[in-house]
Formats: C-alpha cells, structure tokens, sequence
C-alpha cells in the first residue's frame, strides 16, 4: 500500500485510516506492518530526508491510533530515499512481512 504526499507537506489524506483496513486486518492476524518513507528530489536533501521520517511517523501513528502496538509496526529507512520522480517519490509504503 502507498500513501501519496505534496510537496512538502507531512499530512496524510482524510479516510487514510480506512484505506489501512486491509494492512490493520493483516498485521492482527499476525503480521508486522512495515513503513518506508521516500521523497522527491526536489529541494535540499537533509530536509527531505527528515521529510520522508515524518512522513512515515505519520502513518505509523493512523496505526497505532487504530488500534496496534508499537511491536506489531516498524519503521524501515529506504535503500534509495529518492526513489523516482514527482509524486511518485513522495510517498510511504506500508508492507505486511
């Protein structure tokens, strides 16, 4: 699952816990939740980096609002932070491992 962002923005879209039905229902029947936080290359490199971490914060807590724990959610830092071009890069995924 991916969350879109604008430019410099941190906020996830309203129904963003709705659209983590699937990934809740996943991570209770056992699963761990895993979100990576990417950025565009569009401006100063340390501010997207920090971006991207808060970009993801921000998904982990819809999570933890709706209902999981801090050991069934981990955050994961990218291999490649600029990962693509546009709104395609300003993004988090969240994977079930």
């Amino acid at each position: 699952m991916q969350f879109f962002f604008a430019t410099g923005k941190k906020d996830v879209a309203q129904g963003g816990t709705e659209a983590l039905a699937d990934v809740i229902a996943g991570v209770k029947a056992g699963k761990k939740a895993v979100i990576t936080g990417y950025t565009d290359a569009t401006g100063n490199a340390a501010q997207n980096e920090e971006l991207a971490k808060e970009r993801a914060f921000a998904v982990r807590d819809l999570l933890l609002s709706a209902g999981l724990t801090e050991d069934q959610v981990s955050l994961q830092k990218p291999a490649d932070n600029n990962a693509g071009a546009g709104g395609q890069a300003r993004r988090v995924d969240v994977a079930l491992q």
